[in-house]
């Protein structure tokens, strides 16, 4: 008896830890449907959604889709500088063509061959030019950051981003695949400085390069 307490008892547990992380999911909306989103694997993106039975191997080329930036939504602050988006957006294309475009054809026209992929950063804050002389877009945490790292010459802390990316057959639009990842310092040590975005795109490209070497049997990017 006691042991079948025992056991009912980690159950409750799991599901309890379990329902806690699920409610923990961030939806800005770029995703077409959030349903069918799971806990990701460790180490992997935190939630994920393979639609079962889709053959990554058959397609050959990239299409990728400009990226789109969403506030967080308890920014305090929510003028945003053209000129950040764009600088953004450049570092965005540079981290595509550097980590993905070296090892796959990227196209701008749909193909039987051709995944789609849309990328979303989540959660940046801009930084107040009342509070200081820099403006720019970061992920959450590095202005004050910065801002500190002035003063003091050191930093309170790594800032913390999200992405949400969806996968979709080019021709079709069919959704098969998509992904929701937060990053903070516990898994980007490099968030320390203004180039902490341009780092998190690195990071995020050379995970989906990744993925798609596995997918076509190639190691150590494409070779």
């Amino acid at each position: 008896m006691k042991n079948k307490l025992m056991i009912f008892a980690f159950i409750a547990a799991l599901l309890v830890s379990f329902s806690v992380y699920a409610a923990e999911m961030k939806k800005s909306g770029f995703i077409s449907d959030y349903s069918g989103m799971k806990p990701g694997p460790e180490g992997g993106a935190d939630w994920v959604y393979i639609k079962e039975g889709v053959n990554f191997a058959h397609y050959k080329k990239v299409m990728v889709d400009q990226v789109t930036f969403f506030l967080r939504d308890d920014a305090k602050y929510k003028g945003v500088n053209p000129d950040d988006i764009k600088e953004l957006t450049d570092a965005f294309n540079n981290a595509v063509r550097e980590n993905i475009g070296k090892y796959y054809p990227l196209v701008d026209q749909p193909g039987p061959d051709v995944i789609r992929i849309r990328i979303a950063i989540t959660d940046l804050v801009p930084n107040n030019p009342g509070i200081s002389a820099v403006t720019t877009v970061m992920p959450i945490g590095l202005g004050l950051s910065m801002l500190k790292k002035a003063v003091t010459g050191k930093h309170t802390g790594v800032g913390e981003t999200s992405m949400e990316m969806e996968i979709l057959d080019s021709l079709t639009n069919e959704r098969v695949a998509a992904a929701i990842d937060q990053y903070s310092g516990g898994k980007l040590s490099g968030m320390k400085k203004w180039g902490s975005a341009e780092e998190a795109f690195k990071f995020w490209t050379e995970r989906l390069r990744k993925r798609l070497d596995e997918y076509h049997g190639k190691e150590k990017g494409g070779e």
